[in-house]
């Protein structure tokens, strides 16, 4: 099975594919998403595994690429790459950019082969525990995933909580999804959907940093990215192995969390990121260049592609958006997907597992290219990057819905992060509020519809009550942990 991956009608249009993957995933607004709905059709006269290789092999470069522009220029080249701008900028400024996105690079690899792997071995038992989750469980797991942001804010907690305040009010714009009414759409047709998060996220990382360059010339006359060596996997691999605990923390939460149907890599990415940080014994090195703050997230959101496809293979439930597509394709291909597929279709099951774990080592080097590639782009001089910059901000706004009402709620985000960051408001957790607003609104008001308006169902379920601890474990958890350390040293 092994060896039969890599036949010509399989292993050019993989390859292709990922290619592919390295200018969506580098390219800010445009997501993997996209970038597996766009390569569908050129798989319709394909043979099953061809097109599954060519879906897997786009997803897994498109997340590690999304996080090179977010790295050098601290705007994401996905969603799942938010994180990025965080430790891997911080790197940077510091003149280790390629240290940090060759941590980037091994440690997606590393976690989705970790995610395939769990995947393989204990996809039926995770998937029935991911089917327990219902409307109850699904709210706190975004309000976990919100409680991250004040772990985001470099000592300022509350500034995080402000600032993910916001992007929930941002995420109340639009249909109310209960009554069918619009609200604060100002009577506008265009607001009816809402807010995309993605013209949002552009404009707070992308144009807010056009701005800030323009505003200050002497800027625009320095070299856009400082300089930033060269690609050591030898050295990363060091770096590596001595947070390998990390590594397969974050990869493990990456999966569970990607298992979860409609969580996906966005909101794992955050979600390990957030955990490291709080569970360190140095939480104050993260957001300002550590090694961990990179690892951690960007393990994570390569394992949760593997765990999205944990409920689709097993039970023909989407784990995102991602998978929602393929299980359209597999219909599309005459499959099944669901129990039976495991008894009608275990061949092309074990090649979608040989696939995946192999994506993980072809990663390393469709990835060095495009380090290189966008690393030599990026060198020329600033004024001319943000030029780029500006263009690729309106074309990946505007690609979403094919609106131009997108650009302009680009520009109206970009100016409102010139202004946050002035203020010292951080970006992070606005994104991370219009991301799990709609998750968190419309669990909880169908929960309560469920319940009558009784709240019992939320608070005395096990997982549930699982979920409340780890909430309370991220705001009071850090401080109590400090305690104990002290006292340990006093000792």
């Amino acid at each position: 099975m092994v060896l039969s991956v890599f036949r010509p009608g399989i292993l050019l249009p993989w390859l292709a594919s990922m290619a592919f993957g390295v200018l969506v995933g580098g390219t800010p607004g445009l997501t993997a998403t996209m970038g597996v709905a766009l390569i569908i059709p050129v798989t319709y006269y394909m043979e099953p595994l061809a097109g599954m290789a060519m879906i897997l092999g786009v997803s897994f470069t498109s997340i590690f690429t999304g996080d090179i522009p977010a790295t050098l220029l601290r705007i994401p080249g996905t969603p799942a790459s938010g994180p990025a701008t965080l430790d891997g900028y911080e790197l940077t400024k510091q003149g280790r950019g390629m240290e940090a996105l060759t941590l980037d690079l091994l440690c997606s690899a590393i976690g989705g082969f970790i995610g395939v792997l769990i995947l393989m071995l204990v996809a039926p038992p995770l998937a029935k525990f991911a089917l327990r989750f219902t409307n109850f469980q699904y709210f706190w797991l975004g309000i976990f995933g919100l409680s991250m942001s004040a772990s985001l804010s470099a000592g300022k907690p509350m500034n995080g909580i402000i600032s993910a305040a916001l992007g929930l009010l941002v995420a109340t714009i639009g249909m109310d999804v209960t009554t069918g009414l619009p609200r604060f759409t100002g009577g506008n047709m265009e607001l009816l959907e809402g807010v995309g998060f993605i013209p949002a996220m552009v404009g707070l990382f992308g144009l807010s940093e056009v701005l800030k360059n323009v505003a200050d010339p002497k800027l625009l006359k320095q070299s856009s990215i400082p300089e930033f060596g060269k690609i050591s996997l030898l050295g990363g691999m060091r770096i590596v192995l001595k947070n390998k605990l990390t590594v397969l923390k974050a990869s493990i939460i990456g999966t569970c969390v990607g298992a979860l149907p409609g969580a996906g890599a966005d909101i794992a990415s955050w979600v390990a990121y957030g955990m490291e940080k709080k569970t360190s014994r140095t939480p104050e090195e993260f957001g300002r260049g550590s090694v961990r703050g990179v690892i951690a997230p960007t393990s994570a959101n390569n394992a949760a592609l593997g765990g999205t496809w944990i409920p689709a293979l097993v039970f023909g439930v989407p784990g995102d958006s991602i998978t929602a597509i393929v299980l359209g394709a597999m219909l599309m291909y005459g499959l099944r997907p669901g129990p039976l597929i495991f008894q009608e279709n275990l061949t092309l099951v074990h090649g979608i597992f040989a696939v995946g774990l192999i994506s993980q080592f072809l990663l390393i080097i469709v990835g060095m290219l495009g380090i290189k590639i966008f690393g030599t782009i990026l060198k020329l001089p600033r004024n001319i990057v943000m030029v780029i910059v500006l263009i690729f901000s309106v074309i990946g706004s505007y690609a979403i819905r094919n609106s131009f009402f997108d650009i302009y709620i680009m520009t109206l985000f970009g100016i409102l992060g010139y202004f946050f960051e002035f203020v010292d408001i951080p970006l992070p957790p606005m994104i991370l509020g219009i991301i799990l607003g709609p998750m968190i609104e419309n669990n909880l008001r169908v929960g309560l519809i469920k319940t009558h308006g009784g709240f019992g169902e939320f608070i005395f379920d096990p997982i549930c009550l699982t979920l409340i601890l780890l909430i309370v474990f991220v705001f009071f958890g850090g401080p109590i942990l400090n305690l104990f350390r002290r006292k340990e040293k006093l000792d």
